[in-house]
């Protein structure tokens, strides 16, 4: 398993739980409880497709809290197909970054949660796998959906064992899983340069 979260923070860390300030997360949800537009955001991405099947996405900032917020730094994700798909795996494809995005909010989800409600966690490791049948995407046959149908994410924690229940409930708070998991609507447009 791959280790998504290793609490390196001790017990005596003032408002530190799981690596995450409390304090500081307790401040934005009384905020928040107290005037409901502070929660509105706008989370954007930009494509650029660099030839074949390699695009790069950059993101830079979002809008939240009623505000312009730029990251501390600019990220960048690559993304491409292997081989058997005529690409060159110039990056993880982009079912591959889908997965990556339900397992990190999970994660995140479950470390913040646990964090806010005092439940320690030492560790957290998880692996995701999902099932996609390409004929779909390939447009070889009209019923096979060109999407995933089976999702599997399994978590192992290190923590006590009487909050494994706990736990798992947490990461129904998580933006990406709630999203693939009730669907959303996309609207997509195409025009000229």
């Amino acid at each position: 398993m791959t280790k998504q979260i290793q609490n390196t923070q001790t017990e005596d860390d003032a408002g530190m739980v799981n690596g995450i300030e409390v304090t500081i997360l307790q401040e934005t949800v009384d905020a928040i409880a107290a005037d409901p537009e502070l929660g509105q955001c706008r989370f954007r991405a930009s494509n650029q497709w660099l030839g074949g099947c390699h695009n790069r996405t950059t993101v830079t900032g979002f809008y939240g809290a009623r505000q312009e917020i730029a990251h501390l730094q600019t990220f960048e994700m690559e993304s491409g197909e292997p081989p058997i798909l005529a690409g060159q795996d110039d990056g993880a494809n982009p079912v591959e970054h889908l997965l990556n995005a339900i397992a990190a909010c999970a994660t995140n989800s479950m470390a913040a949660h646990a964090a806010v409600r005092g439940i320690h966690i030492d560790e957290i490791e998880s692996e995701i796998e999902g099932d996609l049948d390409i004929r779909g995407f390939l447009g070889l046959d009209k019923d096979v959906p060109r999407g995933y149908t089976d999702i599997r994410l399994k978590f192992k924690v290190k923590a006590d064992n009487e909050n494994m229940e706990q736990l798992k409930r947490l990461t129904d708070y998580s933006p990406v899983v709630n999203t693939v998991t009730r669907g959303v609507q996309i609207d997509i447009q195409v025009e000229p340069m």
